[in-house]
Order: C-alpha cells, then structure tokens, then sequence
C-alpha cells in the first residue's frame, strides 16, 4: 500500500467499517493505463491501473468532510490522490479517469441527483472531476459500477441477466439485462429500498424496506434492541443463532425471510439467471446462501430460480467496475 507522502497529510485507512482489510484488486488485462476513483461517504478507494491491468497505489483514505454538500472538497481530495499516484508511477500515463459515487446518480448526464451522507443535489461531478483532473472522465454509480465488474471478470461472468445485492451496513443493488445495466436514469437497482413489511421505519423515510430488516446494520440493530446486548456486527447475531440464542435465531429468521421475499419478487418480475450477493453479509457462507436457496425453491413455483452466486470482487469491485468503464472512453 502506498504511504502518504510527506507534506500532504492523508492517513490511509487499513479497514473498512465492516472490519474489512483492503483486499489486492483483480487483474482487469490489457488495456489503457486509467486513474479509478471509488468515492464512499467515509473512504475514497484509488488507484491506477497500468497497461497490463494491475492496480497500482492502491489506497483507502478517509473522504473528506464538509458542512453541507461535500461537492468541491472531494473534487479536491481527487485531485491530489491523483497526482500522488502520478507522481510515484510516473511511466504509467493514464489516458481516462473512472469515477464512481453512491446515492441517485445519473451517469449519462454525469450528475449526482441526490446522495444523503455526501450533501449533494444535482452536483455535476464528472464534468468537475474532468477539470481539475484534466482528464476525460467515466461517470457511474457504485454498485452499478460494481455489478459491471462482477459481469465482466467476477461472479457473473457467466450471467448476461443478473442482479447484484451488495449487503453490508445497508442493502445496495443493480440490475443487469442482456448484459447492459439497467438505470432508470438512476432510480432502478434500488432493492434495499423496495417495501417487503409494514415496518420498522427505515433510515430513508419509508417504512419496511428491505435494508431495515435484513441488512447487517439491521441484525445488529434489531439483536440490541431486543435484548439490550451489542452484538459484535452480524456476524455474531448469525453465530449467537446457530449456538440457540433464540432472539438472535428469530432476528436471523425473519432477515432470511425479508430476503427470500425480495428474491422471489425480482425472480417473478425479471427472471434473473443469477443473483449475486456481495457485502459483508455474504462472507456468511451456507448460512445465508443454502437457506436462500432452499427459501426460494419452497416460495416459487413455475419460475425460473436464479443461481445464486457469491460476489467474487470483495470490496473493490467498485472500484474495478471504475477503471473498466474508464478504459471504454479510450
């Protein structure tokens, strides 16, 4: 990992908040040297990608913080990751940037419409990004991103109808269609957000969304609340129910429900060949994807069952879904 330079000050972060180690990334092959840049609201993952596909400088940094829109300090923040890699690769040439944020994002017009935890509203981040870089930049949405990875050298390689769940703190989503994503103008993919319960009320306003009841934020939450014991993340809900805590046994149950829902309700509408599951939940192994899998089969009946497929990028298929789409504006 690439230390900071002396003068500039940014920390590198060694873990996510899920506890997650920042993992090598995926050779992505030949191609046109690309800056990536995968912005989350506490990290920025960069690199730059070289002509045979190897992540170079590979870092986690803190995003910065802002009253309000935190539009220009990020901007700004780019901009100096950006010459450090350039300044410590310096035959490396990178000939596009690839970008990617979370929230509502239009990728066409370059625009994040809207996204809670960074302040923004109709921000025009590709064409800000494109100058202070000084570089032709790729726009798109995290997870969006993240699934054109996981399709192009990840889980679903195999898989031109996809759906990508990324479930980790909250529950992120995407859609693939004839092997193209597909956006809405950057409204679809939102599944965490779809309503499968008349409550609890979620974080965005709504009531019985998905990532209220059956995120890993979610088993955590709901494990404190009803016994008053901070369970150390989902992982231990999952561990305390298979050991026969019966509270941790009844929150598991209903999350396995919520998300047997919602996978029968995709599988009805778009008949997915794969759903791929990512996150920090999905590292639950059999406990998640072969009761998944036994949930559906007993839910549907004439439907086609998706494979389901564990994500194979970790935490940085976002920010290879960034360099592959920089590398198409080359």
């Amino acid at each position: 990992m690439m230390s900071t330079p002396e003068g500039v000050g940014i920390p590198d972060v060694e873990r996510d908040t899920t506890g997650e180690k920042l993992a090598a990334v995926r050779t992505l092959g030949a191609g046109a040297p690309v800056l990536a840049f995968d912005v989350g609201g506490t990290d920025i993952k960069s690199a730059l990608f070289d002509v045979n596909g190897t992540a170079l400088g590979l870092r986690r940094t803190p995003t910065p913080t802002a009253e309000g829109d935190r539009t220009a300090v990020i901007i700004e923040r780019l901009g100096v990751l950006a010459t450090e890699l350039r300044a410590a690769h310096p035959d490396v040439v990178p000939q596009a940037v690839g970008l990617v944020v979370p929230g509502i994002v239009d990728a066409d017009a370059g625009i994040g419409v809207f996204a809670s935890n960074l302040g923004w509203h109709d921000s025009p981040l590709r064409d800000l990004a494109s100058a202070r870089l000084g570089l032709p930049v790729a726009f798109d949405h995290d997870v969006r991103a993240a699934s054109w990875a996981e399709h192009r050298v990840g889980g679903a390689r195999d898989y031109a109808d996809a759906v990508v769940l990324v479930i980790g703190t909250g529950i992120a989503g995407a859609v693939l269609v004839g092997g193209k994503p597909y956006t809405a103008g950057g409204y679809a993919g939102e599944i965490g957000h779809s309503p499968i319960a008349d409550g609890p009320e979620c974080a965005c306003g709504a009531r019985g969304c998905l990532e209220a009841l059956a995120s890993a934020g979610a088993l955590a939450r709901r494990h404190r609340e009803a016994t008053g014991v901070t369970p150390d993340g989902a992982k231990d809900v999952i561990a305390r129910a298979a050991a026969g805590d019966q509270a941790a046994a009844d929150i598991w149950n209903s999350a396995l429900d919520a998300l047997t829902l919602s996978l029968a309700q995709l599988t009805a509408v778009l008949a997915p060949q794969a759903v791929v599951i990512g996150g920090g939940l999905s590292r639950a192994g059999g406990a998640l994807f072969d009761e998944l899998r036994a949930r559906l089969e007993a839910r549907l009946s004439f439907h086609r069952l998706p494979v389901l497929v564990p994500a194979e990028l970790s935490g940085n298929a976002g920010l290879i879904g960034a360099a592959l789409r920089a590398r198409e504006l080359t």
